[in-house]
């Protein structure tokens, strides 16, 4: 009897497990077809498109580094389109005026972190402060410089615009800018050609002719500026705040969209201890990452001892490191030497402005392969198998490959509003044909626009303490050598 019960019992498992299998090749085969019909959808919608739910695409597109694209229009230079706007304009050069619709989200998105840009536009549209400027800008085109765009155009300019880097511009935002009447010329991925006929386009228009400009090159040192200019750079509100803060948050993003890496324990080199480079270190310390510091400096060599750093030259840890940062500004930081120098796998990036600091077109040779791997994310090979990590071809990591504290560019957004705004405004021989630095008073009336989003509230001084300081009790606090 009990040797027919267990007959029983092991037929029933077999039965079982033989029905568990049938359950799976039809769930496996559910799936493959379901694989199939996907393949078979029309290409001209793109896998890229439908493989996104509606909220993915909202949520991807406020990143420059995942901007929004429909793959039915990637092969088409935006050069070779004829494109125009709800109006009929079609003065502007764009990827898609389609995504209009994504773009104006993001810039409404923006403006709920752009406080002080936002209330400077309440305040002064109806003035017009800036009626008969004619504005061209080139920056990086995201949602934030939509938001000083749109400000700008409100408080009575004209702009035209240009991109100065050639991954930052969220193809969604310059389309909204488009439709919005805005001459923008910029799409994410242009060439080297393209981002010059770019500027070319943007400035050279029969019968508009500039009156001001933003972030030009500054010729004063050679004698060849012809207007006077303001350096909104090295304003405290740029150095202190921009520079710092949006460093501090957006290099740890950058790293981890495009590489995915862990932080703990990674031994990093950050080559420059300016406000950028104190940003980056602090975020890499505070992830636990073991982290160097290059400088040439004293000062700031100093500053990056007694925070904690190690100060080294490049080439003593060159061999070790898993990470190298550049953010000094300067040119030729990490050379070829040190590529070769570097360990298999190691990350290569610069947060610093122009992309001079790594010498990427050192690698451009034949014993040297790229393999690309993900979007701004490249291998270098070398003939015994070690690969480097280059990351945005050793452009501007953040606004390259992934994206930037919204409420940190309002400050900067507002600084050049109001550096525009006393450079049009200012009468006749206040200023003359040569790089000027904001006043501290502005500067100041930036920082006391943003305290009201913190429910910050400021201690004021009485008569007799200004007295005694030898200020106004208004301000500025600062003499105008401050940095």
């Amino acid at each position: 009897m009990d040797d027919l019960k267990k007959k029983k019992k092991n037929k029933k498992k077999k039965t079982s497990c033989k029905e568990s299998g049938m359950l799976y090749q039809k769930l496996f085969k559910s799936e493959w077809n379901q694989k199939q019909e996907f393949n078979k959808r029309p290409s001209k919608i793109g896998r890229r498109s439908l493989s996104r739910s509606i909220s993915q695409s909202s949520t991807d597109s406020y990143s420059s580094a995942a901007s929004y694209t429909d793959s039915s229009d990637d092969e088409t230079s935006p050069r070779d389109k004829q494109q125009k706007n709800s109006k009929g304009n079609g003065d502007f050069c764009i990827k898609n005026i389609k995504q209009a619709d994504f773009g104006r989200r993001e810039i409404e998105i923006a403006e709920q972190e752009m406080p002080a840009l936002m209330a400077l536009r309440k305040r002064a549209q109806g003035e017009k402060p800036l009626a008969g400027a004619k504005v061209v800008g080139c920056t990086h085109i995201t949602a934030q410089t939509a938001v000083l765009m749109e400000t700008l155009s409100a408080l009575g300019a004209q702009c035209r615009w240009a991109a100065c880097n050639i991954y930052s511009t969220q193809n969604e935002v310059a389309a909204a800018l488009a439709e919005g009447g805005f001459s923008v010329f910029a799409w994410k991925g242009e060439s080297e050609d393209d981002f010059w006929w770019c500027i070319d386009r943007c400035v050279n228009v029969e019968g508009w002719q500039p009156n001001m400009r933003i972030n030009c090159i500054m010729l004063s040192k050679a004698g060849k500026l012809c207007v006077p200019a303001m350096n909104v750079n090295d304003s405290v509100t740029k150095q202190k705040f921009d520079n710092l803060y949006c460093c501090r948050e957006s290099i740890l993003d950058g790293l981890k969209r495009t590489t995915d890496v862990m932080f703990g324990g990674k031994q990093v080199v950050v080559c420059g201890y300016g406000e950028v480079g104190k940003g980056c270190c602090a975020a890499l310390k505070a992830m636990g990452s073991i982290v160097y510091v290059t400088e040439i400096d004293p000062i700031c060599a100093l500053q990056a001892c007694m925070d904690g750093f190690r100060l080294v030259k490049l080439n003593e840890v060159i061999r070790q490191v898993d990470i190298v940062i550049t953010c000094t500004g300067n040119k030729n930081v990490v050379v070829r030497e040190y590529l070769d120098r570097m360990k298999n796998g190691c990350i290569v990036c610069n947060m610093g402005h122009s992309n001079t600091e790594i010498d990427v077109a050192s690698l451009r040779t034949p014993e040297l392969t790229w393999e690309r791997v993900r979007s701004q994310v490249d291998h270098v090979i070398w003939p015994d198998g070690k690969r480097v990590v280059l990351l945005a071809e050793g452009r501007l990591l953040n606004l390259s490959c992934s994206t930037v504290p919204t409420f940190v560019l309002s400050i900067t957004a507002t600084t050049q509003a109001l550096a525009l705004i006393e450079l049009y405004n200012a009468p006749e021989g206040r200023y003359k044909q040569d790089v000027y630095l904001l006043p501290k008073k502005m500067d100041e009336y930036v920082a006391s626009l943003h305290l009201p989003t913190f429910d910050a509230h400021l201690t004021e001084l009485t008569d007799e303490q200004a007295k005694y300081l030898g200020l106004n009790k208004n301000g500025p606090f600062k003499p105008n050598y401050y940095r």
